[in-house]
């Protein structure tokens, strides 16, 4: 086994590789964003002459990080790896001084994260919606992102992933709140979306429902949001999966985590919370 490197551009066919073993719903832009953001926090191991294992962080300031696209080939799985990714990950985000570290952790993945001291804050869900019409309003571009709100919403400074999201599908609500969205190879992927208001929730929800009547639809929320469960509802969304999302506290002894998950009607996907 080869030492834990940086992976760039050039492993994005490797990695894409492993998503698909994993039958993730990324897509080869998703890849690339996370490369974007975080070009010192994406990282891999080779076996063999190929890239076979991967993981990214994500870091919002010194607030938040996020862990994500933590993949292993399937037949390298239980040699560690994925173990010397998350400590290799974790020793870059305390050299950074990162107060919170977070990931949405899958049923495999979770006694790994809880065995590095990560402890359940909530459950989060992926629903999914077959093809369907639907009445949706015409909405105008986001032409300003709401920052203020999203902070407030999910307790830090998201502004680069936004300004990199916003470009792709994105729409203003009537009142404020803002909504997203972004292809992907299984579905069409609904988030994150942002408001104070399940009123104004349901009008950006239809607006992106209408858009992309003839596709499966994604939908990751958390189900701690009554107003976002009974949208899904209503739209005819199902649950697909249940995932734990998870939280260790990092550098400093930081107070706890502030946030409003009620403004949160879809997180921004599992590789960023």
């Amino acid at each position: 086994m080869t030492p834990v490197r940086l992976i760039g551009e050039a492993d994005i066919g490797a990695a894409m590789r492993l998503k698909e073993a994993a039958n993730w719903n990324q897509t080869e832009l998703d890849w690339r964003n996370a490369m974007r953001l975080a070009p010192e926090g994406c990282f891999g191991i080779d076996c063999d002459g190929r890239l076979v294992a991967t993981a990214t962080a994500v870091c919002f300031g010194r607030e938040l990080a996020w862990i994500g696209m933590v993949l292993t080939d399937p037949a390298y799985r239980g040699r560690g790896l994925a173990r010397c990714l998350m400590q290799h990950a974790l020793g870059y985000l305390a050299a950074r001084g990162v107060e919170w570290i977070k990931l949405d952790a899958t049923d495999m993945g979770r006694p790994l994260y809880a065995s590095l001291g990560f402890v359940d804050e909530s459950p989060i869900e992926r629903w999914a919606r077959p093809p369907a019409p639907c009445e949706g309003p015409e909405l105008g571009p986001l032409t300003e992102i709401p920052y203020a709100l999203d902070r407030e919403a999910c307790g830090a400074d998201r502004g680069e992933l936004l300004r990199l999201l916003a470009p792709i599908e994105a729409a203003a609500g009537p009142a404020g709140g803002y909504a997203m969205g972004r292809g992907g190879s299984k579905a069409a992927y609904f988030g994150p979306s942002v408001s104070r208001s399940q009123v104004e929730a349901r009008a950006l929800l239809q607006w992106f429902l209408k858009r992309h009547a003839g596709e499966t639809v994604y939908w990751d929320l958390l189900p701690e949001n009554d107003a976002a469960l009974e949208l899904a509802r209503e739209s005819g969304f199902a649950p697909l999966r249940r995932l734990s999302r998870m939280a260790l506290r990092g550098a400093g002894g930081p107070p706890r985590f502030a946030r409003h998950d009620q403004f949160v009607f879809g997180i921004a996907g599992f590789e960023y919370g």
